[in-house]
Parts: structure tokens; C-alpha cells; sequence
């Protein structure tokens, strides 16, 4: 990977993750598989789809960007988890 593009990278991984962490914490108040659960899940998608077209990166970063995504849904399951009563 060469150095110019470390930035790009980190903002689009930085996103994939931060994008899913609210959304996560939504998903687990939702009964699962429901219509609205299926929404928090693949919300984020198009805009991750979205950024990393803009900022040039082929299909290859995507298990990075899927892995991003699916720590930042888990994540913020586990905060809403432990935050409510």
C-alpha cells in the first residue's frame, strides 16, 4: 500500500466503523430479522459503497470496510446493551 493513500484509507475505515456504532445501538433494541432490524443492518452500505468509489479504492479494501462495519454493529450492540436497564 503506498503511503498517499494511508489517509483515504483510514477515513473510509473510520467511517465503515462509526457509521455502524449508532446504528448498531439501534439494531439491538429491534426484534430480529424484523423489517426494521434488516434496515439498521444495511443502512450504511450504500454510503460506504459511496465514499469508497469517490475515493478511488477498488473491490479489494472491501472485507476491510465489511469488517469495519460489522465491529461498529457489534460494538454499539454491546453499549446499548450495557447502558440500558
Amino acid at each position: 500500500m503506498y503511503a498517499h493513500s494511508f489517509l483515504p484509507l483510514a477515513t473510509l475505515l473510520f467511517f465503515s466503523l462509526g457509521a455502524n456504532l449508532p446504528l448498531g445501538f439501534l439494531r439491538e433494541a429491534s426484534r430480529k430479522f424484523s423489517l426494521r432490524w434488516f434496515v439498521l443492518v444495511h443502512l450504511s452500505i450504500p454510503f460506504i459503497i459511496a465514499l469508497r468509489l469517490l475515493l478511488g479504492f477498488s473491490w479489494k479494501v472491501i472485507p476491510l470496510t465489511l469488517f469495519c462495519a460489522v465491529a461498529g454493529q457489534l460494538i454499539g450492540g454491546r453499549i446499548r446493551r450495557r447502558t440500558s436497564p
